[in-house]
């Protein structure tokens, strides 16, 4: 019988179609999912024979594992209980997104464990499992309503190309395949980015979508400083926060971002491209440092998603952050380590300007006295 395919560019309400895949899925059947990527030729996690049946459909060998399609970042760390630094890092700043990680399975407590052997064995045969939140509405939505995770590969026979389209991806898959989602060609038409991390390290095992210099970001320890309307406080700190952070890490400040650390600041109510106020550049020239270029910027979901340590000068910018982004509270301090709150010197003397910058450095020497740029 051949296999259902639904357009989901006529679909008149996908909700339907989620619940019908995710039926599919849940009676062991085998569905071709639109990625941002490729074609992705799916299975339940919990249904071993479907699992099975995905390497007799591509003619795969058992130890090509396959990679295992979760609901986010969140769930990652239920499948792989602290996996590190550099995989937490990826995982909050690629997901959703076109990047597959590969990370140790050793814990007890890993989700894994309550997948069938079978499973387990073909998608960690050794000890490692491959994890990827997909950045595409309709898998999202099916594994939003899943028992459980999606067995993914790419819907192509072993060895051929990539599919692009869903018509590529039936091309030999018919009598395996039940259903089929076509959404048209895919945004990217290439694979996800595989990248293999350890505790302190990370290794690009297949370049795809996402390049090995915005990997070297992407795994870099990211601080963010935050004030008001970014001219003042916050390009001060930066600054002094770049010059700290090189000589704490022993390179030159042009060279921090090559040593995996990447320095920030941004504003709760900044408009963008404002210079920073002359009063913080003459004190800061006064220390050395340039900051006659640089350019104000509102603080952004992006921004704090992607931050390891978020400074806010005062409590009440905390407070705002935490009141919009509430899940980074672990991660969100005041810069002043007793909690007390840096004030603003936007139109006082410049000798205010000077104290505010002492005590932004201060602040930042003890902090850093217990932050590891790893």
């Amino acid at each position: 019988m051949p296999p259902i395919v639904i357009d989901l560019r006529q679909a008149e309400d996908t909700r339907d179609v989620v619940h019908r895949a995710v039926q599919m899925l849940a009676e062991g059947k085998l569905v071709i999912f639109p990625t941002e990527t490729v074609y992705g030729l799916g299975a339940s996690g919990r249904h071993a024979e479907a699992v099975e049946r995905i390497f007799a459909a591509k003619g795969r060998a058992h130890d090509l594992p396959l990679a295992l399609a979760i609901k986010s970042a969140e769930e990652a760390f239920d499948y792989v209980p602290n996996p590190g630094k550099i995989a937490q890092r990826l995982a909050r700043r690629c997901w959703p997104g076109p990047v597959t990680l590969v990370v140790d399975n050793h814990h007890e407590e890993s989700l894994l464990r309550q997948l069938p052997a079978s499973v387990q064995k073909a998608v960690a045969p050794n000890g490692s499992v491959g994890l990827r939140v997909p950045a595409h509405q309709i898998v999202q939505d099916v594994l939003g309503m899943l028992s459980g995770p999606i067995a993914l590969t790419s819907s192509n026979w072993s060895g051929e190309a990539d599919a692009r389209t869903a018509e590529e991806a039936l091309n030999g898959l018919s009598d395996y395949v039940d259903l089929v989602l076509n959404d048209g060609p895919c945004h990217y038409g290439q694979p996800s980015t595989v990248v293999r991390v350890t505790e302190k390290s990370y290794n690009c095992l297949r370049e795809g979508v996402v390049g090995k210099s915005t990997l070297d970001r992407l795994s870099s320890m990211i601080v963010l400083l935050v004030c008001t309307g970014n001219t003042c406080r916050s390009p001060m700190g930066e600054a002094l926060l770049k010059k700290l952070a090189a000589e704490k890490v022993g390179c030159a400040v042009d060279e921090l971002e090559q040593n995996g650390v990447v320095v920030a600041s941004a504003g709760v109510a900044a408009l963008p491209g404002c210079a920073a106020s002359m009063e913080a550049v003459e004190i800061m020239k006064e220390k050395g440092i340039d900051i006659s270029r640089h350019e104000s910027q509102p603080l952004t979901d992006n921004l704090v998603r992607h931050a390891d340590l978020i400074f806010a000068m005062t409590n009440g910018h905390r407070h705002a952050i935490l009141r919009r982004w509430p899940e980074v509270s672990s991660r969100t301090h005041t810069l002043r380590v007793d909690g007390g709150d840096i004030s603003d010197p936007i139109g006082g003397p410049k000798a205010l300007y000077r104290e505010c910058g002492e005590q932004v450095e201060s602040a930042l020497r003890e902090r850093l006295e217990s932050v590891d740029f790893t």
